[in-house]
């Protein structure tokens, strides 16, 4: 058979050349061009880890002036309440103030009208005893005939007033 001698014959010249391809493959890409991209690789991975360490090195700064903000901003807060605080206690004590004098000033009025109320009512109430006497002699002269004295009329005109 032929075709098994030819066979054999290019049988070695096959595996030569299948060694130097695979030789020249392995040289070429396996210890050239693998390491290459291991080595970019590599560095990616690097990098991306270094990136992620200082964006949590980053995001752990935020985190602390962000709490350092909100600890000062509590504090003002606290402050601003105080003063509120502070603030309408003395506007309280000057309203109380404010209304001690107008109700010092109220009461004064109040008792000077009392008074001026006191000596009208007196003198209105003498000027009616003074008519009810007058008109009282009045009637006693002209239904009895009676002259009766001024002070009299007035000391039973205040009788009756007085015991209703």
């Amino acid at each position: 058979m032929p075709q098994i001698e030819q066979l054999a014959t290019t049988y070695a010249s096959q595996i030569f050349w299948l060694l130097v391809f695979f030789g020249i493959i392995f040289f070429v890409i396996g210890r050239g061009m693998v390491p290459k991209v291991m080595a970019t690789m590599d560095g990616r991975d690097k990098q991306i880890a270094d990136d992620l360490a200082a964006a949590e090195a980053a995001r752990a700064t935020a985190d602390a002036e962000e709490e350092s903000w909100r600890v000062q901003a509590n504090k003002q807060r606290a402050e601003a309440q105080a003063l509120i605080v502070a603030a309408k206690a003395d506007a309280a004590k000057a309203t109380e103030a404010t209304l001690a004098v107008a109700s010092a000033r109220i009461d004064e009025t109040l008792t000077a009208a009392e008074a001026r109320i006191a000596a009208a009512r007196a003198a209105a109430l003498g000027e009616v005893e003074g008519v009810a006497a007058e008109a009282a002699q009045d009637i006693a002269s002209r239904i009895a005939g009676l002259s009766i004295p001024a002070a009299e009329a007035q000391a039973a005109v205040k009788g009756v007033l007085a015991h209703g």
